[in-house]
């Protein structure tokens, strides 16, 4: 299981989504460019001092990580979607899914969207617009998580 951020625009939010991975055990895929400088001092403060347990990779572009991504046997790209057909509860994980999370401004491109081989939602009020990218992606990452049995037997607190 792996998270892939697509051209993150917060800090913090990606500072916070380095923790979730660092506290879960989880590697991290950055899809450049981001809206930020990796070194941010935001970046930073949001990770606290978990982001240098964290097993992350840096993609240059989104051709460089798809590039990557293919080179890679029995995965799956699953795009957490406002837009998506299936809820992550109805969606069945698989231990070498890859959950890809949009940029907060924008979400991601048809091209992305295209490309992913599911597309799940968290399903919230109607009224609403959506979750914070780091809540959706912690969310969905505990759901595929729990499925694969990760939690058996452990504290997690």
């Amino acid at each position: 299981m792996r998270l892939a951020l697509y051209q993150p625009d917060i800090p913090q939010n990606t500072g916070a989504i380095l923790r979730i991975a660092a506290c879960f055990r989880v590697p991290v895929d950055i899809i450049e460019p981001c809206g930020f400088l990796i070194d941010d001092k935001r970046l930073r403060r949001a990770a606290m001092d978990y982001g240098g347990t964290v097993d992350f990779a840096r993609h240059t572009s989104w051709e460089r990580f798809l590039g990557d991504f293919r080179q890679k046997s029995a995965q799956r790209l699953v795009l957490l979607t406002t837009t998506g057909a299936e809820t992550y509860t109805e969606f069945a994980f698989l231990p070498g899914d890859t959950l890809l999370l949009g940029r907060e401004s924008a979400g991601v491109p048809p091209e992305v969207h295209n490309v992913a081989d599911a597309r799940v939602r968290v399903p919230i009020a109607a009224e609403m617009r959506s979750l914070n990218v780091a809540v959706a992606g912690a969310v969905v990452l505990a759901e595929a998580l729990r499925q694969q049995g990760s939690f058996a037997g452990k504290a997690v607190l």
